[in-house]
């Protein structure tokens, strides 16, 4: 599915992708509502998706759609990248992060590869996300939060990546309903309710938020 409010971007590239036998685009939205509600209706294996929507954000969409459907995979596009954009997209369970001068060759690989489980995410830019969540979860600048076990860390730094219970425990080597318990338990540590609010409380910790 593309997401873009800008038609002429969408259609240019429905024309490129269109000609590859590989990829087949089922659905178009201009607005974070449209895509919401267009990815439920047509769960598409990946979504290419604009950051800037008249609405709100391509993060924000990101973030509702992992949530709804974790196996549907987004690639961000933007005019311009920058750190925060990028880790806030990591945070929303993106598995890519492209500019859009980036060729049609390189945009139709890019969801070829993230269609089968490949992250296409600059690794200075996880490596230092990673490290903050690690320094928060051990209370190193987050002195005031509540301090995590190894274990709970692990799952937090990946649910910060945006992977599913099912991919956290084929990392971890746990099995999918330990890592739904521990899950629970850090949303209990955190006093929040839903899995989805982790990446927001993770950002507001972090130095200068997102």
């Amino acid at each position: 599915m593309l997401v873009d409010d800008h038609e002429l971007i969408r259609k240019g590239l429905r024309g490129y992708l269109d000609r590859n036998p590989e990829i087949t685009v089922v659905a178009e939205a201009d607005t974070v509502r449209q895509a919401v509600i267009r990815a439920a209706k047509e769960r598409p294996d990946v979504i290419v998706m604009d950051i800037r929507l008249p609405d709100g954000n391509g993060i924000e969409a990101c973030r509702a759609i992992r949530t709804q459907m974790p196996d549907t995979r987004v690639i961000m596009l933007t005019s311009f990248a920058d750190d925060d954009a990028v880790m806030s997209s990591v945070m929303a369970g993106a598995s890519a992060f492209l500019l859009k001068t980036t060729p049609g060759e390189e945009i139709a690989k890019a969801i070829e590869g993230v269609a089968k489980g490949e992250s296409l995410l600059d690794p200075h830019v996880t490596r230092r996300l990673l490290e903050q969540v690690r320094e928060m979860a051990s209370g190193g600048r987050a002195d005031n939060g509540p301090k995590l076990t190894e274990n709970e860390q692990k799952i937090l730094e990946r649910i910060a990546r945006g992977l599913t219970n099912r991919e956290i425990a084929g990392e971890i080597y746990l099995s999918e309903k330990t890592v739904k318990k521990y899950v629970s338990n850090i949303l209990e540590k955190l006093d929040l309710k839903r899995r989805s609010e982790a990446a927001a409380y993770i950002a507001r910790r972090m130095p200068g938020g997102f």
